[in-house]
């Protein structure tokens, strides 16, 4: 078929359906089920032993975590190079949705007895999701003008909520419906549909998604270091866009802990709220998660207002002191209905932040044709915040026995990622509108 011209709505309208393919993943596995799963395999105060020691459960989920952000920091500086030199980001992105889709059905047979299996193909899922949103997010420059980013951006991540709430009903649906003795091997096949659900709806995107922005060429071995190359240059090019450099830094602290808290807050409820036993638990944690998605759609749609009234600046600023808020006041969370308030704060703020978040930095590029390049640069700055922000958290929570103190500790990341705001230039017409 013809390629789409840039902004046409079709082509948004396509790069935006790859949330809705993915985001079951990040609501699903990383959010709702499979930390209830997780917890009722590993109950409060049962020790896992790995590699010769014990550890806390919840601790071992944020090495995990964080040993999957690490690996994706490190990889993504070859792929986005060989993906700009040979013009098909779109395989990369094909590949990691893939490799996460297959890692979601491999979690069907998740258990204690099968830990280092088990674990894995839970690294693999994280690596898939994220490593294919690399690509994805490097797309929103290619297929939207500066004047439409923040309004696609925004879109898609409302669509990856409502989609991902859909498949969540259906399994809340299925839970409510089963026995007590059958709920472990729902969860199990939810894992499954995840997988299912993420390769097939992909397809729309891929169908719609120009190849890349050069014509193709041969890839060698020199090619695999040109991601390096690339970041170095794009690090050399910030010097000369002190606005850009600023926020990039901004951006790497108070990211740190918004990641944390959305990937450690369903082990968080698990764990430190009195729920009245495992039904009320499971139940309680999943309705939660949906009220945050449910309201992280209008989030989403309210930042985006927000920034076009006052500026991205301001916006990002007045989001990290809610976020520092909620962050202070988890520790003396208790109650569900406690769990239930700061959930729905939470969703306010959640995809406002992110999709506000790689909007701004899309307007603060360069004129390029290499998206790739400074998005993986983007990337890589947002996966090492998660490996230092999920192994300081992992690392508190072992060291205290509370992750109360570890959520309290993030507090820090956020009035840093304040002040430094403060600090990015508006030195231009674009950058007061940004």
């Amino acid at each position: 078929m013809a390629q789409l011209e840039k902004g046409s709505k079709k082509l948004l309208n396509a790069w935006a359906f790859y949330d809705w393919a993915n985001s079951v993943y990040s609501l699903v596995i990383a959010s709702a089920v499979f930390p209830i799963f997780y917890d009722i395999t590993f109950p409060k105060g049962t020790p896992v032993p790995i590699f010769g020691t014990e550890m806390k459960s919840t601790a071992v989920m944020s090495f995990t975590t964080a040993l999957a952000f690490l690996i994706v920091a490190f990889i993504s500086p070859f792929l986005s190079g060989v993906a700009d030199y040979s013009g098909n980001k779109k395989n990369f992105l094909k590949t990691f949705c893939y490799i996460g889709s297959l890692s979601c059905v491999g979690l069907y047979w998740f258990s204690k007895d099968n830990l280092y299996f088990s674990l894995f193909t839970y690294l693999m899922g994280l690596i898939g999701f994220w490593g294919s949103l690399v690509f994805y997010n490097s797309y929103l420059p290619d297929v939207a003008y500066p004047d439409q980013q923040d309004g696609v951006s925004a879109k898609g991540y409302s669509m990856g909520y409502i989609g991902s709430v859909v498949l969540l009903v259906a399994v809340l649906a299925v839970l409510l419906s089963s026995p007590e003795g059958r709920q472990m091997q729902v969860m199990r096949w939810s894992f499954v549909s995840v997988g299912v659900w993420w390769i097939v709806f992909s397809q729309y995107t891929y169908y719609f998604l120009p190849k890349g922005n050069k014509a193709e060429n041969k890839v060698t071995s020199k090619v695999l270091l040109n991601g390096f190359r690339e970041l170095k240059k794009v690090w050399g090019q910030m010097e000369h866009n002190r606005t850009l450099k600023r926020y990039l830094g901004a951006f790497f602290v108070y990211s740190m802990a918004v990641q944390t808290v959305m990937l450690a807050a369903t082990y968080f409820g698990a764990e430190e709220i009195a729920w009245a036993d495992n039904s009320a638990k499971s139940m309680g944690l999943i309705i939660s998660i949906l009220l945050i998605q449910l309201v992280a759609v209008a989030g989403a749609v309210l930042t985006s207002k927000l920034s076009a009234k006052i500026g991205n600046i301001k916006a990002l600023i007045f989001i990290n002191v809610v976020w520092a808020i909620i962050c202070i006041c988890a520790y003396f969370v208790t109650l569900p209905v406690h769990f239930y308030i700061t959930a729905g704060f939470v969703g306010l703020v959640m995809g406002g932040i992110q999709s506000l978040s790689r909007s701004t930095y899309s307007k603060f590029l360069p004129e390029t044709t290499d998206t790739a390049s400074y998005f993986s640069f983007y990337d890589v700055t947002e996966k090492i915040g998660i490996v230092i922000g999920m192994g300081l958290y992992g690392a508190v929570d072992q060291m205290f026995g509370s992750m109360r103190y570890s959520v309290v500790f993030l507090t820090v990341f956020f009035v840093v990622g304040i002040l430094l705001l403060i600090r990015v230039p508006r030195e231009n017409k674009m950058d007061y509108n940004t």
